[in-house]
């Protein structure tokens, strides 16, 4: 197996709320791989998303380290951090996070114009994105004349537009049906083989359990129990 592509080590965060001190994780140790998908579960409040924040370098931790490759993200300066989410680092959220303005192709190529990628290849590159995600003959459509499960598409083409070694995905199927979500979670899957990206999907949908190659699942913020795919 190559080597990790995502590591934390001893990850803790805790954060004041009002004179209580919080504990959104403590004390996990994980890794991911190339081309793998892993599935954090567990209930609202578990603390899965805090954990996807520092994995993803949104966030820093209060102790513990993130690596991402040869990067420390814990200790990497916000400029590093810039560029790690610009370059590295793709994320997709529950609530699709475009913007309504824009089209489907203009929400794609965001990331492209904030690396100052020249016309042709942004042109090039935003094609090629829909096309891996079924939406070729959408790209001049607003987010508010596609469906659901079409927005989370443009999403993931969004995040994976540039050659992204990590993609962090937090309820990404949360405002789906269970078909589309399927549907949804079956080209995340196929993309992750496909290019070797390292996934980390938060969820407590047993359908994106299915497809995970490992579940590690959190309660109070610690890691309690986790498996191998069958």
């Amino acid at each position: 197996m190559p080597d990790a592509a995502l590591t934390a080590d001893h990850l803790t965060r805790r954060y004041r709320d009002g004179h209580a001190e919080v504990t959104g994780c403590e004390d996990v140790s994980l890794a991911v791989h190339p081309g793998e998908l892993l599935v954090v579960r567990g209930r609202s409040g578990a603390g899965k998303s805090t954990l996807l924040r520092l994995l993803g370098g949104l966030d820093r931790p209060s102790s513990g380290t993130v690596r991402i490759g040869d990067v420390d993200v814990s200790a990497a300066s916000e400029d590093a951090l810039v560029t790690l989410r610009r370059d590295v680092v793709g994320f997709v959220h529950q609530d699709f996070g475009l913007l309504p303005t824009l089209t489907a192709a203009e929400n794609v190529e965001l990331p492209l114009r904030v690396a100052r990628r020249p016309g042709a290849e942004r042109d090039d590159r935003v094609a090629s994105a829909l096309s891996s995600v079924g939406l070729d003959g959408h790209a001049r459509q607003r987010p508010g004349q596609l469906s659901g499960g079409q927005q989370q598409r443009v999403a993931i083409a969004r995040a994976l537009v540039l050659p992204r070694r990590v993609l962090i995905a937090d309820e990404p199927t949360g405002q789906l049906d269970s078909e589309t979500a399927a549907q949804v979670m079956e080209l995340v899957v196929a993309l992750t083989r496909e290019r070797g990206v390292a996934t980390v999907v938060a969820t407590h949908d047993p359908l994106v359990i299915a497809l995970a190659d490992r579940v590690v699942e959190l309660r109070d913020g610690r890691v309690r129990a986790g498996r191998h795919a069958a």
